[in-house]
Formats: C-alpha cells, structure tokens, sequence
C-alpha cells in the first residue's frame, strides 16, 4: 500500500485535539487558541468554558467567520446565550462541541474553502 502525507492547501491543519492539547501543522498547543485556515492566533485567554465572556469573541470575530466552531474541551458544552449573540446579532453561526469533533469538523470545512474559524478551549492542569 502507498502512503502519502496529507497536505492541505490551508496554511494551518489541525492534526489532533483533545481536552487539554492540539497538535496545529507540527507544532503542540496547551493554551487556548484561535485557528482560520490561513492563521493561528495562539493564547487566547479562556481558561474554560464558564469563564467564556462576549468581548472574548471580539478577537475570533476579527476574522471575519462565516461560521464560528467552538471547541468546549474534552467534552461539548455549551456558552451562555449571550456568547451565542456575540456571534449570532452578527449573522454568523456558532457551532458548539468537543475538541476531538471541533477538529474533525474545521478541517472539513476548511478543506472546502469555507470561512471558518475554530476557537478551542484547551484546558489548563490543575
């Protein structure tokens, strides 16, 4: 059997996720972050789905999504309404899930060309 290495025409590939680590290109993350296709804005300040405030979509909206997923951490779990109106009063879509399906998820989309932006939660150790 022939094996390739999959190389996405997107700058930025998200190769594994879980709770509390994303593997992004090559490079190993353990602080929340902000993804498009084309950058990766590292160390967005979430440390955990409660926490998540309306001005902390500001720098995810900066990017001009047409659909926004959220990334909870190990498990989905969903912001609170305002969150969603951060995203929603502005005509773009909010999707809300695990880590493992946010990455799966965003590199389909971002395969397709589609205007998405992930912002995944990355929990941090105790």
């Amino acid at each position: 059997m022939q094996l390739s290495e999959d190389r996405p025409d997107y700058e930025f590939a998200l190769r594994a996720a879980d709770g509390r680590h994303a593997k992004v290109n090559d490079r190993v993350l353990s602080r929340s972050f902000i993804l498009a296709p084309d950058r990766l804005v590292e160390d967005w300040p979430v440390a955990d789905l409660g926490s998540l405030q309306p001005s902390d979509m500001d720098a995810v909206l900066a990017l001009s999504p047409a659909l926004v997923l959220l990334g909870t951490g190990g498990r989905q779990g969903f912001p609170e309404p305002a969150v969603l109106a951060a995203c929603l009063t502005r005509g773009i879509g909010l999707e809300a899930m695990g880590n493992d399906a946010a990455a799966r998820t965003y590199n389909v989309l971002a395969a397709e060309g589609r205007k998405v932006v992930l912002a995944m939660i990355l929990e941090r150790a105790p």
